[in-house]
């Protein structure tokens, strides 16, 4: 059974793609079968995971609207080794076009279920507000992994996030929960985000990933390559990090 996973906060410029694209070529490194299923209208993910959004034949939209399964797709990505489910412009469009539909908030999820056995790992890049397109992801997912920075906002914006969460558990997916938080663009020099991170520690314990993604140039070169960073200098700091997290990831399995 594959185990699906937003990437999610509702705080924009956090770093979510970059970390869903990351920890997919992470966990495709590490001998994992990855899906990372793209729900941005931007289609970063789709772009950084080396798949042209402008070539798509079928996206996530037409899985959204029922008139292709993720196997007719999702598209491989050689460079980086992970399925992804590309999404582009159109995607905006299935916003008004779900909103009459039956089932609206759960497309994604029966999609998922048949392509369950094809994958371990399935990763939902969410668009940073909470929009028709953000629903459908958390209702299809086990639980939430939500990438923050050390500051101040961050922890304001979590609030926001773990209510979020909490109404969805509450009234449409009783699995969903919160995986873990991972710290990402972490400076040590910074004694805030030294302290944020410690009151992070403090509030959620051992929800609160062991690897922290420091803040890195080559990761944020990598998306003008079209590429993650841990396909485009597996030898970054940054880089193996993630590699480091997709493995801390693959280990916490059997305790959620």
């Amino acid at each position: 059974m594959a185990k699906i996973f937003c990437v999610a906060n509702q705080k924009g410029g956090v770093g979510k793609t970059t970390s869903a694209v990351n920890l997919a070529a992470g966990l495709a490194k590490v001998g994992q079968r990855v899906l990372l299923v793209d729900l941005d209208p931007q289609g970063n993910a789709t772009m950084g995971s080396g798949v042209d959004k402008r070539q798509l034949v079928l996206s996530v939209y037409d899985v959204l609207l029922e008139s292709a399964s993720i196997k007719e797709a999702a598209t491989f990505s050689e460079k980086c080794g992970y399925h992804v489910l590309g999404a582009n412009r159109e995607l905006a469009g299935a916003e008004v076009e779900l909103v009459d539909l039956e089932r609206r908030d759960q497309r994604l999820k029966l999609a998922l279920d048949v392509a369950d056995s094809d994958f371990d790992f399935v990763l939902i890049d969410c668009p940073p507000s909470l929009s028709m397109l953000t629903l459908n992801g958390l209702c299809a997912a086990n639980g939430v992994i939500v990438p923050m920075q050390c500051e101040y906002f961050a922890l304001e914006g979590l609030t926001d996030l773990v209510n979020t969460i909490k109404q969805v558990h509450a009234n449409l997916n009783p699995d969903l929960k919160i995986i873990g938080l991972l710290r990402v663009m972490f400076d040590p020099r910074i004694t805030l985000q030294q302290q944020v991170s410690e009151q992070l520690k403090a509030h959620f314990g051992d929800k609160v990933f062991n690897t922290v993604i420091p803040r890195n140039v080559r990761l944020a070169e990598a998306p003008s390559y079209g590429l993650p960073g841990v396909v485009f200098d597996p030898s970054a700091k940054g880089s193996q990090a993630f590699v480091e997290f997709a493995k801390e990831l693959v280990q916490r399995i059997p305790t959620l």
